[in-house]
């Protein structure tokens, strides 16, 4: 069962969350990996709850927020007198988690020195408190590093050590940024509306389909967490009423980036069930067929996919049956199936265009790639 606070129904998130599930048991390091603001924290969370370590402590520490010279004593601790203000022994991070997981976020911006004590950790299970004379006994630590540094290529600028990289990386999870996984934007931000909406005793406001449409175009460079603030802002401004776009902060967009978004709707649908036809060689009839009768896909999506294949073909209907995937016998189906619904359109248009010839090496069944394509949804069909 998906749990409350991994929000999400894109493809790419489940199979995440089903990798968390399938690990969380064993004692494998994690290298969780992904641009700043993803949620990796969340999935280490999710990691532990799920583990056998669940009822011992779950620490987090940032590496990058904590000096370099006060980084030893937080992980290792330290002991009367081995510093200044060291007025009393003091155990470390790694000593508080013991029996459960402690998580290393940002670790790419550990430091060299610290690197190769962490690897001695890794590779022992003992610390040894700065001050103190001996190590002491090994502790039992599952730890989770985080990151959003490509940490090979520091490998290879010599600012990471690759020893320690190869410990760390048993099993990495690579959390895609929001901008990858569109399915996930409306659910997210209705989750966290109405978070924010019980915190701060607030009638939660609606969503209108255009202010969806359009923050499903936005690129989201702050990712899940820019996201959230944008709800926590929408919240107080929007109590009790829809979101309209004119709602939504102008650091998200251009008005010609809203007419756009507003006017292209279909455009991630149709590029989705072209990709499926074209380059996964599923038939039009499951792609586009059985959705449009089951009323998940508009007459417009259909339309615009009818002329993006007019586009590629130079206006021919039966290159088009070939670069959907279609059946020649069933060329007399798929016209019917246009003509009946009004998403048959004229090819004079599409003639005017330079000739289409498909490769010479395509089978007649082989669907045809196109080496190229302009279309905008948004233009007259």
């Amino acid at each position: 069962m998906q749990p409350e606070n991994l929000v999400g129904t894109s493809s790419r998130i489940r199979r995440i969350i089903g990798e968390c599930e399938a690990i969380a048991t064993s004692r494998s390091k994690v290298l969780l990996t992904g641009e700043s603001g993803v949620g990796k924290e969340v999935f280490a969370h999710y990691i532990h709850k799920l583990s056998r370590r669940c009822d011992a402590p779950m620490i987090t520490i940032n590496c990058a927020g904590v000096p370099e010279s006060l980084l030893e004593s937080e992980l290792f601790g330290h002991v009367r007198g081995s510093f200044t203000d060291a007025h009393r022994d003091r155990r470390g991070l790694l000593e508080a988690a013991n029996h459960g997981t402690i998580l290393l976020d940002e670790i790419g911006e550990m430091g060299m020195r610290m690197q190769t004590m962490l690897l001695r950790f890794l590779e022992t299970g003992e610390i040894q408190r700065v001050g103190a004379d001996q190590p002491g006994k090994p502790l039992d630590v599952r730890l989770i590093a985080a990151t959003n540094r490509d940490l090979w290529a520091d490998t290879l600028k010599k600012s990471f050590r690759t020893d320690l990289y190869y410990r760390l990386n048993v099993v990495h999870l690579v959390v895609p940024p929001l901008r990858e996984r569109q399915d996930d934007i409306k659910p997210l931000l209705f989750h966290f509306l109405k978070l924010a909406s019980t915190l701060e005793n607030r009638i939660m406001p609606e969503l209108t389909a255009e202010a969806v449409t359009y923050l499903e175009h936005y690129a989201w460079p702050g990712n899940v967490r820019e996201l959230k603030n944008l709800a926590e802002r929408l919240v107080f401004r929007c109590s009790g009423r829809a979101i309209t776009i004119q709602d939504l902060p102008l650091e998200i967009g251009t008005p010609d980036v809203v007419e756009a978004a507003a006017a292209d709707p279909w455009h991630r649908l149709v590029s989705e069930c072209y990709d499926r036809m074209t380059i996964g060689r599923e038939s039009f009839w499951t792609a586009v067929y059985e959705p449009f009768i089951h009323r998940d896909m508009t007459r417009e999506a259909v339309r615009a996919l009818v002329r993006r294949g007019l586009e590629e073909t130079r206006g021919s209907y039966p290159l088009v049956v070939s670069l959907f995937n279609i059946p020649d016998e069933d060329y007399r189906k798929f016209m019917r199936f246009l003509h009946k619904h009004d998403c048959h359109m004229p090819i004079q248009a599409f003639r005017m265009l330079r000739s289409f010839t498909p490769p010479a090496s395509a089978e007649p069944h082989t669907p045809i790639v196109p080496a190229s394509a302009a279309f905008a949804i948004g233009s007259a069909v």
